[in-house]
């Protein structure tokens, strides 16, 4: 057959003895001969190449939808409902208003209440247990809803989006692999490009320095590429990829649609930026933070984000048997004046990395005007749990100390004053300003009972699919309600089979129809929270919650007391009617 095909010559191919012998429907062979690699090949397959008809069909890669919108998800850490301007906090967020002032404002949108959760809910529309995701990587049990492994039941929004025509990105923050992972010999069975994204660059676990990042680039560990001194930040950095990712894509293959979660480190501690955005804010927070509450409980009001009424919640609600005393919150009035001066500092060093990063951001939104692709991108604008209260009550210069147990010492926060949020510092804020930034509800960051460590900002901006501008949303929905939103715009479905594993249903649904309707009722009728043992059922405008102490020798769950909130007529969560 070979000296066939060189008898041939260039002129002359021969066709089919090659093809008809990998099988061919439309060959004269024996029976059964047809059924092969070339089931589905419409074309004709004769003994001469000029003699056959090619079919392209069975080979080509599915397309988008017509008319598919790009999809821009940016998912920062750490940030309580009342952190940002547009909804009345004192940190300024140009970028984000800016899509505010012609998109939606949600006051309802909910979490998990911890990162590695919240983001497997991004990931698949479903649950954090159905996804194994209970609490973050670093403390899986074993058992079936905490092992931090995807189970092939659950498809990424990633997976569906690159079997659907999309190009995928993911940027910064990873968070889902489990943590025996983490290095170079360890599987790579769960980093982003195995679970659907074409590219990949940030970081894998919960948190890393920003102005020295654990970087990784698509499946391997890298050198940052240049130095503080030179100029560098994480923020920035994954700004400049994320432009480099967008800028190849539109020059290669610009007819294609394409998806990219954007997860900044900030605002999760180490709370690093360069020193001259710290300093906007100097002086800003020399109130303390019961002054801030009040301050930005009356303009949420007055914004339309918050009921008028809405009532303000103690600012260390839990009784001794369940407190954690790492959470508690010192009042303003009883501190001594360098501890004002430090805890003030660090919420400016706070406040200049979240818009930092929101002006890096802006960068982005710049590019998609000025290539023209601004209208037809649909932009989700969000924060993955409340405020970290990780910083214990009295701050810390080295967050660190606060995994291992270990107390944090005045002398040597005030000793670092000046050096707060720059390489010298891994620096948080005291749990009061994580319960400020959570105003008006109780608690903050891990406590999912309370909307303090659950409701969090969501903006959605898209000019072409929606007509409101400016305009806010009460409708009750949740992290696991992005993926059908998305799915929805584009008109897709998450599949019943993936890769031959059948599909478990999709807890999550779709928002599309607040879009053009403020009065819509919530069609999200029930859902429920739970992390590490705290737990709370929201139900038609009723929430349900139960405190637990997790601390082993205080916790015991038949002894939980259960609370009951009325949030329809109390948005705080102010008054226990149980």
């Amino acid at each position: 057959m070979l000296r066939g095909i060189a008898a041939a010559g260039a002129g002359a191919a021969v066709a089919g003895p090659l093809l008809a012998a990998c099988g061919n429907s439309n060959s004269d062979g024996p029976p059964g001969y047809g059924t092969g690699i070339n089931d589905g090949f419409d074309g004709k397959i004769e003994l001469d190449v000029r003699d056959s008809t090619p079919d392209w069909k069975p080979f080509e890669l599915k397309k988008a939808p017509d008319g598919a919108p790009n999809i821009l998800v940016i998912l920062f850490d750490d940030t309580g409902l009342a952190s940002w301007s547009p909804y009345g906090g004192r940190i300024n967020m140009p970028t984000l208003q800016k899509l505010a002032d012609n998109g939606l404002t949600y006051t309802q949108w909910h979490t998990t209440a911890l990162c590695s959760p919240t983001r497997s809910c991004f990931l698949t529309g479903r649950n954090h247990h159905v996804n194994r995701f209970a609490s973050i990587t670093e403390g899986s049990t074993g058992f079936p809803g905490s092992a931090a492994r995807l189970p092939a039941q659950c498809a990424t929004i990633g997976q569906v989006l690159q079997d659907n025509g999309y190009s995928t990105f993911w940027l910064g923050k990873e968070h889902n692999v489990p943590i025996e992972d983490v290095s170079s010999g360890g599987s790579k069975s769960e980093w982003p490009l195995q679970k659907g994204y074409d590219r990949f660059y940030g970081f894998l676990g919960g948190e890393t320095n920003q102005w020295y990042p654990d970087l990784v680039e698509d499946n391997r560990f890298i050198d940052q590429p240049y130095s503080p001194e030179q100029g560098y930040h994480l923020s920035k950095d994954l700004a400049d990829n994320a432009l480099r990712m967008l800028r190849d894509q539109r020059s290669t293959n610009p007819s294609k649609p394409w998806y990219m979660w954007f997860c900044p480190g900030a605002n999760h501690a180490p709370h690093q930026v360069p020193t001259e955005w710290a300093d906007k804010y100097k002086g800003k927070f020399d109130d303390g933070y019961e002054a801030y509450r009040d301050w930005v409980l009356a303009r949420m009001i007055d914004k339309g984000i918050m009921p008028k009424g809405t009532a303000m919640t103690p600012i260390n609600p839990l009784p001794e048997d369940v407190a954690v005393p790492a959470d508690a919150m010192r009042p303003w009035n009883t501190l001594n004046a360098d501890e004002k001066r430090l805890f003030s500092r660090m919420a400016e060093v706070f406040a200049g990395f979240s818009e930092y990063t929101d002006m890096q951001i802006g960068r982005i939104i710049d590019y998609l005007e000025r290539t023209g692709q601004m209208d037809n991108t649909i932009i989700f604008y969000c924060a993955d749990n409340g405020a970290s209260g990780e910083g214990s009550p009295n701050g810390s210069v080295n967050e660190n100390k606060f995994f291992n147990g270990y107390p944090d010492d005045l002398a040597e926060n005030m000793a670092l004053l000046d050096q707060l949020g720059t390489p010298a510092t891994y620096n948080h804020y005291p749990t009061g300003w994580a319960v400020a930034f959570s105003t008006p509800f109780k608690m903050f960051k891990r406590y999912s009972e309370y909307s303090g460590g659950t409701c969090d900002p969501l903006i959605i901006h898209w000019p072409k699919g929606i007509k409101a501008k400016g305009q806010i949303r009460h409708q009750y929905h949740h992290a696991i309600d992005i993926t059908p939103t998305i799915l929805d715009v584009i008109g897709l479905e998450m599949p019943k089979e993936n890769r031959g594993v059948k599909q478990y249903p999709i807890n999550g649904v779709s928002m599309r129809y607040t879009f053009d309707n403020a009065d819509a009722p919530t069609t999200r009728k029930r859902q429920y929270y739970e992390m590490l043992g705290t737990r709370g059922i929201w139900e038609n405008g009723w929430r349900a919650s139960a405190l637990h102490a997790p601390i082993s020798d205080k916790g015991h769950f038949d002894q939980d007391k259960w609370e009951l909130y009325h949030v329809d007529e109390d948005r705080s969560e102010s008054k226990n009617l149980a």
